[in-house]
């Protein structure tokens, strides 16, 4: 044991003394005070310290100590702790995870309202086999997601379920060669839905808009969605790859056959890496033939074929240059536009006698970009109004490249004194016959400027001799207005393009597309240059109107009679009830 401290012990130096003495002294053992020592009268009972004890400048008072919770003289607290009494409401505890078909906490059938039913009941939609696969695709689309029918998927897979990711990369490059090739927003959704359907994801919705493709899969009601997006670069005029395509779709959706994602690869592989049908000799060789026979559909003889066919490939060559330097194509358009003009107005100076305005209207044919208007149309008439937007600003664009490169020419003829008359209106109801024949080769030469594939022209060069048939009995034996006449000649091609694409179970551009060049108001657009080019604005901007309303009266004309084939032949479900969910548009 330790001996006791006695009374003789040395005492310890000033220098030994600290400041800091720790608490647990006895009471015997003096401890040195510092400056900020607080009186003895007002000094912090702490441990064992004693009235001398070290104590801050910062502490409370004797009398205002805070007693603790849990007894103690001092505790250590935060100056954010909420005062005893002041304690925040705990948050109520979460709802245990259930099932989204259960019923809410808050539900009660005494207070809920009571559930009508029809009389007839609920019609059921059914999807029939008979009708093709875009009408049923259609169908599933126009209605909401909560009312469609489950279906079942046509190609058989494990028992682990398709691989949504791919299916879904499947989806968007099927939609991307679609969509390139200037179909229709909604015919690229019904064919996207189709792909998802046949592999079992019916719980689709893809979203197209000019540039971008988007399909978002919900697995059920309490997984998470699987989305994916594709962007359009590129886009190309080929009829025969977008064919392809509808017949992989096509084969995708027959329940007699099962193709696998690998084989649905492989198929798509092979057709974007096909060639293309006709050489590119040939499609110049189409562009002037187009010109020419154009320039005779509105009253040109041989020597005005020839020049308008020389200026068509003249500026067709010219564009191809600039395409492969890389321009866009609003400066393809402009310089592909000047060599017809150039043409007819060197004609027009060196005194021939020719029909210049001919010339240049058979050069407009073969730019005017009706492909692009047709597709436009369609999709604000079906309730695509984003994507209708942006082509119709597209045919815009190429057509004010029309305008500036022909202006061009027109302006500097003028100045150079060849005399143009924007009075002299074609006159083309003399030779119906040779009229006839001139629609049907430039319907001829505009399918294979598309890339068609060859079983499908002669059917176009038919529908065009047709479709300029019509117009031409309406206008000038009838004496029906040109837009009115146009109008109903595009309605017939395009009823006969639906039942054509119905039979052969495939697009309906390449049907309609080539049999409405000969309705295209090209000479209505020349004149209103002219006009414009002499000073003459408000009569050039006249014709001008009356150009767009022609191009208007062919877009509409078209998307009509292809409604009228469906809405007279059977549709899915056979009644009224298919029909009503076509009411996408309605604005309640």
């Amino acid at each position: 044991m330790a001996e006791p401290e006695t009374e003789d012990r040395k005492p310890r130096s000033d220098e030994a003394r600290s400041a800091f003495v720790p608490p647990g002294r006895s009471e015997s053992e003096s401890v040195t005070t510092s400056e900020f020592t607080i009186p003895g009268g007002l000094g912090v009972s702490a441990g064992g310290l004693t009235d001398g004890s070290t104590t801050s400048e910062f502490a409370v008072p004797e009398g205002l100590d805070v007693p603790s919770p849990g007894g103690e003289s001092s505790e250590t607290t935060s100056e954010f702790s909420l005062p005893k009494g002041l304690e925040a409401p705990q948050p109520p505890t979460a709802e245990p995870e259930g099932s989204a078909f259960s019923l809410p906490s808050t539900y009660s059938t005494k207070s809920a309202p009571p559930a009508f039913t029809p009389p007839a009941g609920i019609p059921a939609v059914r999807l029939t086999k008979e009708v093709p696969w875009q009408d049923r695709m259609r169908t599933m689309l126009r209605m909401p997601v909560a009312e469609r029918p489950a279906l079942e998927p046509v190609q058989k897979t494990d028992e682990s379920g398709p691989a949504v990711p791919r299916v879904l990369d499947l989806t968007l490059r099927i939609g991307e060669l679609l969509l390139a090739g200037g179909e229709g927003a909604e015919d690229v959704e019904a064919a996207m839905f189709a792909v998802c359907r046949s592999y079992g994801l019916d719980r689709c919705e893809p979203n197209v808009t000019f540039t971008l493709l988007s399909v978002s899969y919900q697995p059920s009601l309490v997984d998470d969605p699987v989305s994916a997006s594709r962007t359009v670069r590129r886009r190309g005029t080929d009829y025969t790859r977008l064919a392809a395509v509808f017949r992989l779709v096509d084969d995708l959706s027959d329940p007699d056959t099962a193709i696998s994602l690998e084989e649905a690869y492989r198929r798509l592989a092979e057709i974007r890496r096909n060639r293309h049908p006709y050489p590119g000799w040939a499609l110049t060789g189409a562009s002037g033939l187009l010109a020419g026979a154009a320039s005779v559909l509105v009253g040109g003889d041989l020597i005005v074929f020839i020049a308008a066919a020389l200026g068509a490939m003249l500026g067709d060559r010219l564009a191809w240059l600039c395409a492969g330097r890389g321009l866009p194509e609003f400066y393809q358009f402009t310089v592909a536009a000047m060599p017809p003009a150039a043409i007819g107005v060197a004609l027009t100076a060196a005194h021939v006698d020719v029909e210049a305005a001919a010339v240049i209207t058979g050069g407009l044919f073969a730019l005017l970009p009706g492909r692009a208007l047709v597709a436009g149309v369609q999709d604000g008439l079906t309730g695509f109004y984003i994507t209708a937007a942006a082509r119709l600003l597209e045919v815009m664009y190429f057509f004010v490249g029309i305008v500036i490169g022909v202006l061009l020419i027109l302006y500097f003829g003028v100045k150079l004194g060849a005399q143009l008359n924007p009075d002299a209106a074609l006159n083309p109801a003399e030779r119906p016959v040779v009229q006839i024949v001139a629609s049907m080769l430039l319907s001829l030469t505009f399918a294979v400027l598309l890339q068609q594939e060859r079983s499908t022209v002669i059917w176009v060069t038919l529908t065009g001799g047709v479709a300029w048939s019509v117009y031409g009995a309406l206008h000038y034996p009838g004496g029906i207005s040109p837009v009115a006449s146009t109008a109903v000649a595009a309605g017939l091609v395009g009823l006969f393009g639906q039942l054509l694409s119905r039979y052969q179970f495939a697009s309906a551009l390449p049907y309609t597309t080539a049999a409405i060049g000969p309705l295209l108001p090209g000479s209505a657009t020349y004149f209103g240059l002219l006009s414009i080019a002499q000073n003459n604005v408000d009569k050039g901007l006249v014709s001008l109107a009356k150009a767009a309303s022609l191009a208007m009266a062919i877009a509409i004309g078209v998307n009509l009679g292809s409604e009228i084939s469906r809405l007279f032949l059977r549709v899915p479900g056979g009644s009224a009830a298919g029909r009503r969910a076509a009411k996408r548009t309605r604005g309640f």
